[in-house]
């Protein structure tokens, strides 16, 4: 007997509605830039100028509600070579975390790593590994991560590296 799966309800913003997903933009670089602030004064990104956003807008999505035009959450995904890529800059606007929209912008990066023949995927999180878990990541095996990303990691954070295997 061949049964239809049932299907899955879709994530909902804080409107309510399915996030939408979407590649950024140069003209998003302000948006990008000024969700992250309080996320790097806190501590939980690294800081980054106006300027990267600008000038590395196509490595982030952003996600934003139904009917909505203002950034909620961004992510970037930047190709390392060798069939590695690296997420980085991942947050969620604090009064829209624990909707799905973090989730949301996960699997879009992972579908498009996927789309781009990436193999693996690496994260440093200070504080989202529990996050990162839940989807699938482990500590890789050592050496694995690229090597000029690792490097450049501030062990003064204590950041903890993940990495999934697509």
């Amino acid at each position: 007997m061949i049964t239809a799966a049932t299907p899955r309800l879709p994530l909902h913003g804080a409107d309510g509605l399915p996030p939408l997903v979407r590649r950024a933009r140069p003209h998003d670089a302000p948006a990008l830039y000024a969700l992250s602030l309080a996320f790097i004064r806190s501590g939980a990104l690294r800081p980054r100028s106006i300027d990267h956003y600008l000038a590395h807008a196509g490595e982030f999505l952003l996600t934003t509600g139904r009917g909505r035009t203002s950034a909620l959450g961004c992510l970037a995904l930047s190709d390392e070579g060798d069939g590695a890529a690296v997420l980085y800059n991942f947050c969620v606007a604090r009064g829209n975390q624990g909707q799905g929209l973090g989730a949301a912008l996960l699997r879009a990066a992972l579908a498009e790593a996927r789309h781009r023949l990436v193999r693996e995927v690496f994260t440093a999180t200070t504080s989202g590994a529990a996050f990162f878990r839940r989807h699938g990541f482990v500590p890789p095996h050592p050496g694995r991560a690229p090597a000029t990303w690792a490097a450049a990691l501030d062990p003064a954070r204590g950041s903890e590296v993940l990495s999934r295997r697509l």
